[in-house]
């Protein structure tokens, strides 16, 4: 009945796998939960059925995170996941210590929030821009960044794909350059229906040059002179303090 009139419902998993809740939360099962996320997903509510997670309390990898995202999302019919990252308030010997973060350049709070972010980022990419958890991480790309959002940890492991010719290229590949939204590959869309677009043409629609000008080419040719650089020395030119680029220009700090 609650269903009924409530603008969201949600029901918290809480932990990422079976042996962290039978660690910290014994009293839950993952198949009650699952069963009770489906009766949630019957009744419909308006605004759809959430959960949480908790991470840093145990020492699961990014990677098996967002796969659980992904896999709530399509089999569970989820709206949102939520992401809280574990932060002990007492000493109590019963509590877990917090698992070492893979974000180690950051610290103490702010290492935490990072992660959050992070998989916020990726939660993104996985609800509106058409990747799949298998692309944003991996058993072999285990965890996210501290340095680069995860589409553009996504775009340095993928040079083949690069660069992307703004004035010719589908929506499915805008969405795919770093600094390119939703909105604005809609825009981009539109706005090549009538002129051949350029850098002065890009930013006015939104796009963040500043990350997205090392992965295109306008009519052929890359912007303010740069050229397609090796991914390792292109990662170093993004998470670098401004500073010359190798072979002229400005090195760019990603935002997150």
């Amino acid at each position: 009945i609650a269903g009924r009139y409530a603008d969201r419902l949600s029901t918290n998993i809480e932990l990422p796998t079976a042996q962290s809740l039978r660690l910290l939360a014994p009293d839950k099962e993952p198949q009650v939960i699952t069963r009770t996320m489906d009766m949630v997903s019957a009744a419909a509510p308006a605004a759809g059925q959430s959960t949480q997670l908790i991470v840093g309390a145990t020492p699961e990898r990014d990677w098996q995170i967002v796969n659980l995202a992904e896999r709530l999302y399509q089999n569970n019919n989820l709206s949102r996941v939520y992401y809280s990252g574990y932060v002990p308030v007492n000493t109590d010997k019963r509590l877990p210590a917090p698992v070492p973060d893979p974000l180690a350049e950051a610290e103490g709070g702010r290492r935490v929030r990072l992660r959050e972010h992070r998989l916020y980022q990726a939660d993104w990419l996985l609800r509106f821009y058409g990747f799949s958890a298998g692309e944003i991480l991996s058993p072999e790309y285990p965890d996210l960044d501290a340095q680069v959002d995860p589409k553009t940890g996504w775009a340095l492991r993928h040079p083949e794909f690069f660069p992307v010719e703004i004035n010719k290229a589908g929506y499915t590949d805008l969405l795919r350059i770093p600094g390119v939204g939703v909105r604005s590959a809609k825009r981009i869309l539109q706005a090549r229906r009538f002129n051949a677009l350029d850098g002065g043409a890009l930013r006015r629609i939104g796009v963040v040059l500043r990350r997205a000008k090392y992965f295109i080419v306008c009519s052929g040719r890359m912007l303010d002179g740069l050229r397609m650089y090796a991914p390792a020395t292109l990662y170093r030119c993004l998470t670098a303090r401004p500073a010359s680029l190798p072979g002229g220009g400005q090195m760019s700090l990603f935002a997150a």
